[in-house]
């Protein structure tokens, strides 16, 4: 009895410690994420992308990325106010490698856009930093 105890203890302390290590990844995800998007609030759409990801970079050209942003994102103001709603890690999204990724999704009011919902994706990259990989705005 008692060894089936020690166990289960075991196997508790090592999920938990998995889900913190979720967690702390989570959290660096979503501090890089928030970074990146200082950068689109201040329009600073080529040193967004000189901080994304190389996989992004590889994707789409410095000036492609900041016409196709200044399009998207001008339009719609200033940032009135945002909330993160939901992040999820995974390890895989269509179109791109395998790999670590946390999908975060934002409920983002805008100055001429009162509800939209920002999906931002960072990933993390073979020196260990979170870098984002994908943009969105519906």
């Amino acid at each position: 009895m008692f060894q089936r105890l020690v166990v289960a203890s075991v196997v508790v302390l090592a999920c938990l410690s998995v889900a913190r290590g979720a967690d702390d990844e989570v959290a660096q995800a979503s501090a890089a994420a928030k970074s990146w998007l200082t950068l689109t609030d201040g329009e600073k759409y080529g040193d967004a992308w000189e901080a994304a990801s190389a996989f992004l970079r590889g994707a789409v050209t410095k000036d492609r990325f900041t016409h196709d942003l200044t399009g998207v994102r001008t339009p719609l103001g200033a940032v009135q106010s945002r909330k993160l709603s939901k992040a999820s890690p995974t390890h895989q999204l269509p179109g791109a490698p395998d790999g670590d990724y946390v999908v975060i999704r934002f409920e983002t009011v805008f100055k001429n856009k009162a509800h939209a919902i920002e999906t931002i994706t960072p990933m993390k990259e073979k020196d260990g930093a979170w870098r984002v990989s994908g943009y969105f705005i519906k």
